[in-house]
């Protein structure tokens, strides 16, 4: 008779074997095509107490545990103003989950949510910064977030609808305010609703949300435009069953040629300029 597993255990194997095509793969698949985990590298693995964040951290300790390049990782949870049961949430399902986190104190949410206007953009600006700072006072040169594959594309779609923008999310990117310092989303490939099965497959409770400016409005996130544009997707794979993989495609396959305007590292290249400044031109219609 085989040794009973702990829940910790049966949570990796589940990753590992049950849904090894839809997260272990795509996981390896981010890391690799990205090259978002280097030797020498150390990494913050920010956990906010939800699925995501939760799941990465388990993915990213079993890459520790097998991978041949060699790198060093912490698993950090800033608190930003929880009630005392969410903090008691995040801590049961660390020690259900075997994840050695590191809490660290904020006021974040008293002040974002004083603000009139914007109280989710100040809110994620600040913890940013909190997450860079606690990170490099740690000696790491990476944070992880678990920024996934459905984010990726209702983020595209949410700036062109309501920032008039074409604007995607990066599977890394460099701290502008934290020299040295890069940001990177393992979950980058891995859908949602693989992350949510494997969450009921394993019957594990995470936070939903712990904001407490949702907290008081009726319907809380369901209100947020990115819940409109989930549902929109949601709607179109009715018809077209293949419609996030071609909003992924497209921010990885970008015809800067067709773009009439385009903004690159803080500079704005204007059509007109870009067209007169050429001597020969295709005559084709675009």
């Amino acid at each position: 008779m085989g040794r009973e597993l702990s829940k910790a255990q049966e949570v990796e194997r589940s990753i590992i074997k049950k849904y090894r095509k839809e997260l272990w793969n795509p996981f390896i698949a981010a890391v690799k095509r990205y090259e978002l985990i280097n030797e020498g590298d150390k990494v913050a693995v920010c956990i906010s107490g939800g699925k995501d964040s939760m799941l990465m951290a388990k993915l990213i300790e079993q890459l520790h545990r097998n991978s041949e390049v060699p790198f060093e990782m912490v698993f950090i949870c800033m608190d930003p103003g929880y009630n005392r049961e969410n903090r008691e949430q995040i801590e049961k399902n660390a020690e259900l989950l075997n994840i050695p986190i590191e809490f660290f104190e904020t006021d974040i949410f008293d002040y974002a949510n004083k603000q009139e206007k914007n109280p989710c953009y100040m809110c994620a600006r600040m913890r940013r910064g909190h997450l860079y700072s606690k990170a490099k006072s740690l000696g790491c040169n990476k944070i992880a977030l678990g920024h996934h594959f459905s984010d990726v594309i209702e983020t595209t779609v949410l700036a062109m609808f309501y920032g008039g923008q074409l604007q995607a999310m990066p599977p890394k990117l460099r701290s502008t305010n934290f020299p040295g310092m890069e940001l990177i989303r393992p979950l980058y490939c891995i859908h949602e609703d693989d992350i949510i099965a494997w969450k009921n497959y394993n019957n594990l409770e995470f936070l939903q949300c712990a904001c407490r400016f949702t907290e008081n409005t009726e319907s809380g996130i369901d209100d947020s435009k990115r819940r409109e544009i989930k549902e929109l997707i949601r709607e179109l794979k009715k018809t077209n069953p293949n419609i996030e993989n071609s909003i992924f495609s497209s921010i990885h396959n970008c015809q800067l040629d067709t773009m009439v305007n385009y903004k690159s590292q803080g500079n704005e290249y204007l059509f007109a300029d870009r067209f007169n400044a050429k001597e020969t031109g295709d005559d084709d219609e675009q």
